[in-house]
């Protein structure tokens, strides 16, 4: 009897271990988009305002992206309608005080695995892509301060944050360059991010600046923010998608 006892209380942790393994929202929608109200659309794809994350009119490439932090197209294979315009979503999800960036992630995913059956595999694929990585100078990033609400943001030649993860600063350049960029700093802190460049000057070689108004993202990522890139081509990760439905299931 004694062993039996044993045994159910390891199958309990292992339940227990596996459960922590796989974060859930506590309260959660995904939905499909209403349809748009004139000839412009709203779209966020996703971001932490408070304890509140959200996700409007976006795509299901767009919610894989930003939950498995993919900073490309590039790196997702499945279906054409994942990447549709016809067929978006609407992600609405309170967030624990505290939570740390990369569970949020994992919470996601288990957010669009459960509600639209989502499978997928890993395989490899020859690319070239940029590595982003701490200058020899150190970070110049101040830590962030917890105490204030989360706000990050970006768009063409510009990311400021006050709570920001290098990977989302790694996702974002990518996304407003064009161009393959993973984060190998090796920190897992949240900073303060200002970080200001000329668009278009992110390809995968480093280009000097064009004159004394225009700053590559190279020379400002590391005058700026202590960083640097790296330009490589290897095997890199691609997720393939094996299902996914269109239609959430209830919330």
């Amino acid at each position: 009897m004694r062993y039996r006892i044993v045994y159910a209380i390891m199958l309990v942790a292992a339940s227990l271990a596996a459960a922590d393994d796989h974060p859930r929202f506590e309260v959660a929608t995904l939905k499909q988009s209403p349809p748009p109200e004139g000839d412009s659309i709203s779209i966020n794809l996703g971001g932490v305002r408070g304890n509140r994350l959200q996700l409007t009119n976006v795509t299901l490439s767009d919610c894989i992206k930003f939950a498995w932090g993919l900073p490309s197209d590039e790196l997702l294979s499945g279906p054409d309608w994942i990447k549709s315009k016809a067929v978006l979503f609407d992600i609405v999800a309170q967030v624990p005080p505290g939570t740390p960036h990369d569970r949020l992630l994992l919470m996601t995913q288990a957010l669009l695995e459960d509600r639209l059956q989502l499978k997928l595999h890993h395989e490899q694929k020859e690319m070239r892509y940029l590595e982003l990585l701490v200058a020899k100078g150190g970070s110049k990033m101040p830590l962030a301060d917890l105490t204030q609400t989360r706000n990050n943001s970006g768009g063409n030649g510009h990311i400021t944050g006050n709570q920001a993860p290098t990977s989302l600063i790694a996702t974002l350049i990518s996304r407003f360059e064009h161009v393959l960029v993973f984060d190998h700093t090796g920190l897992d802190g949240l900073y303060q991010v200002k970080l200001l460049w000329t668009a278009g000057t992110g390809g995968p070689e480093m280009p000097p600046d064009a004159n004394e108004t225009e700053v590559s993202l190279f020379a400002a990522i590391q005058e700026q923010l202590g960083l640097r890139l790296e330009s490589h081509k290897g095997p890199v990760d691609v997720l393939v998608i094996d299902h996914a439905e269109k239609v959430p299931a209830d919330n």
